[in-house]
This record gives structure tokens, C-alpha cells and sequence, in this order.
């Protein structure tokens, strides 16, 4: 089976690949980016981010390909989080 990397832009513009089921944290590390964590359990939400428009819980899902060559990523903000 070919490994094949998965593009992501990030919504900084920085560009990084990964491999299917690598970590959102530590891709988002290698583009500039840190992912705001809470519970780590997929409970509170404070990890939720913008993945080609489906949000999704960066603590509980790893990276998927999907039939689009380019993964468009942008943060999810929430006033209760931000200090």
C-alpha cells in the first residue's frame, strides 16, 4: 500500500503533508499553530476545528484523507476559551 501525503493548509497559509491517521496536534505544531485542548476526551469542545468545512475534535480524530487532494483547516474560536 502507497503511503501518500496528505496536503493541509493551515489557516495561517502555512502548508504542511501528513500521513493518514497522524495526530492534528503535532501536524498543527509543524505549521506555526497550537490547537487549543481542554479535557483531551472529546467532551468539552475547546479542540474543535474547521477541516474543508466539517468541523471536527482534533483530540479524538486523526488525520483522514478524503477525496480532495488539499485539507483546508482553519481554528474554531470560543469566547468562553479565549482569555
Amino acid at each position: 500500500m502507497k503511503d501518500s501525503k496528505i496536503k493541509i493548509r493551515w489557516s495561517n497559509n502555512n502548508e504542511t503533508y501528513a500521513s493518514e491517521g497522524d495526530d492534528w496536534f503535532s501536524t498543527a505544531e509543524k505549521a506555526g499553530l497550537e490547537i487549543p485542548a481542554g479535557c483531551l476526551t472529546g467532551s468539552c469542545g475547546a479542540c474543535e476545528i474547521d477541516v474543508n468545512g466539517e468541523t471536527i475534535r482534533a483530540c479524538v480524530s486523526d488525520i483522514k484523507s478524503n477525496k480532495k487532494s488539499l485539507l483546508k483547516v482553519s481554528l474554531t474560536t470560543d469566547p468562553f476559551w479565549e482569555s
